[in-house]
């Protein structure tokens, strides 16, 4: 129930966790250049055991490891490349190491003290905490009968009883949750100052009707909140409220993350400017609580949002790194770059196939025995497998990755297996029939192909720069590896 008041919650603030990035960090230590400081520890007692690599104050557990590695097998969108080996295990690592160095640098470059950072970070905490102060409010107060649930089914008979006891869970969270802002909005004895809304409206009238830059859609971009109003005009007071305000650029804010579909059309209007500020009250009024309770104290929140800023960290530190990698490239590269690699712009070579995905080996090994004794495929997928009502799929290399080749090395209506493949975020055994076998083709350059072609050279020339930028952290950066918690990691080993 935890979690249905945490969705809950979400739903009433009309807002979404999930917005890009991952951890910060720390100073951490490095050493000089001239040390080629990479060091390999084999002392066991220096940290947990289930840690096989540190940088600074960043360790590397053998979980994220293996889900790092199997992220590495899976191929890459659009790659067409048929001879995909199983990535080393060690590289992988030390690839993992090599994006912690580059969160270190871009932390001391100051990468994420920008103004559009600080403020991302600062939601997705606010977000959070918000939303685990309204699911603990929520917590024990949502209780939905049976008759209401059989009453609404009845006005509404195409809904599922799920689906009924959900709805009525919406709409008696709802009403709590507004109860609760209310009781609120008195206690933080939020002022609002209906001066400024004139002013307001025809501010906005002029970055609607009147921006500076010209613009193709009719409505208010989050570039002119930032660009064509003054530090005057951000700072207008609409609310205030006990420990905080709402000025003129919040209100512009909570706009402008509307859909500029849904977004209110009455803002030349007194009603309409102060409905839109009771919409951008909400999130801060919820949050001088959460505050008051110690939510933005909680160690699991700061850590997400640590790991969260190191996301946006590395990720600008690499479209920093580079930024001068673009096009457009001369005709004669690009016809030499798609002679040399034409097996990258054809089409793929293609199977149709059904499976029989099985819980581990054992039960795969008992499907198969029973196919060779002459039974059904449909009837031995009913009883073993784990998707029953699942169909043939048409599969390539971009979808099976490394498993691809022994497929392709099946004629139809051969069965393979048992054989691994990707199943969800992980992998598991398989029974699998060829139905069809389509051989892909090899395409002949013309101008049609050029931008793409040129956008594979780009892609070639950033992963370069990127891998020698990593190498050279890595000689840069102290870091150690624990050889004995991690040789025996093979998260292609499943049982």
């Amino acid at each position: 129930m935890k979690l249905f008041a945490c969705k809950l919650a979400l739903s009433f603030l009309g807002v979404s966790i999930g917005l890009c990035l991952s951890c910060t960090g720390k100073k951490q230590e490095t050493a000089p250049a001239a040390d080629k400081p990479v060091v390999v520890d084999t002392k066991q007692d220096e940290t947990d055991p289930n840690v096989i690599a540190k940088i600074g104050d960043y360790t590397i557990t053998k979980k994220e490891f293996e889900k790092r590695f199997l992220m590495e097998l899976r191929p890459k969108p659009y790659d067409l490349r048929s001879n995909l080996e199983t990535p080393d295990a060690e590289e992988v690592l030390k690839k993992m190491i090599a994006e912690k160095a580059i969160v270190i640098e871009g932390r001391k470059q100051k990468l994420h003290e920008d103004e559009t950072t600080r403020n991302v970070i600062k939601q997705f905490k606010e977000k959070k905490f918000v939303n685990s102060l309204l699911a603990n409010y929520l917590q024990g107060k949502i209780m939905v009968t049976n008759s209401e649930i059989e009453q609404l089914i009845k006005s509404e008979p195409k809904l599922e009883r799920k689906q009924a006891e959900a709805k009525l869970a919406r709409a008696m969270s709802g009403n709590l949750l507004e109860k609760y802002y209310n009781e609120l909005y008195k206690k933080f004895n939020v002022q609002k100052l209906s001066d400024n809304f004139f002013k307001t409206a025809q501010i906005h009238q002029r970055l609607l009707l009147y921006p500076k830059e010209p613009r193709k859609m009719g409505f208010i971009r989050i570039s002119q909140t930032k660009n064509e109003l003054t530090p005057e005009e951000k700072n207008i007071f609409l609310a205030t409220y006990d420990g905080g305000k709402i000025t003129l650029k919040d209100w512009f804010d909570t706009l402008c993350e509307m859909s500029p579909p849904g977004r209110p059309k009455d803002l030349n209007t007194k009603t309409g400017i102060e409905k839109l500020l009771d919409r951008a009250l909400k999130m801060p009024i919820f949050v001088a609580e959460a505050k008051l309770q110690g939510l933005d104290k909680d160690k699991n929140i700061l850590k997400e949002a640590k790991e969260y800023e190191d996301i946006i960290l590395l990720n600008k530190a690499k479209r920093e790194k580079t930024k001068d990698i673009k096009g457009p490239m001369a005709e004669e590269q690009i016809a030499a770059y798609f002679n040399e690699n034409k097996e990258l712009f054809g089409t793929q070579n293609m199977l149709k196939i059904d499976q029989i995905w099985c819980r581990n080996l054992k039960m795969a090994r008992k499907a198969n025995a029973e196919l060779d004794e002459g039974k059904d495929f449909q009837t031995v997928k009913q009883t073993y497998s784990l998707g029953k009502t699942t169909g043939p799929i048409n599969t390539s290399f971009g979808g099976q990755g490394i498993f691809f080749k022994e497929l392709w090395n099946g004629d139809p209506n051969e069965i393979v297996g048992p054989i691994k493949g990707f199943y969800g975020e992980g992998i598991k055994w398989r029974i699998v029939q060829i139905l069809e076998k389509n051989p892909g083709k090899i395409q002949e350059y013309s101008s049609d192909l050029k931008r793409q072609i040129e956008m594979k050279m780009l892609e070639e020339q950033r992963n370069s720069t990127l891998k020698k930028y990593e190498q050279e952290l890595l000689e840069e950066y102290s870091y150690r590896i624990y050889p004995e918690r991690f040789r025996d990691i093979d998260p292609l080993d499943i049982p």
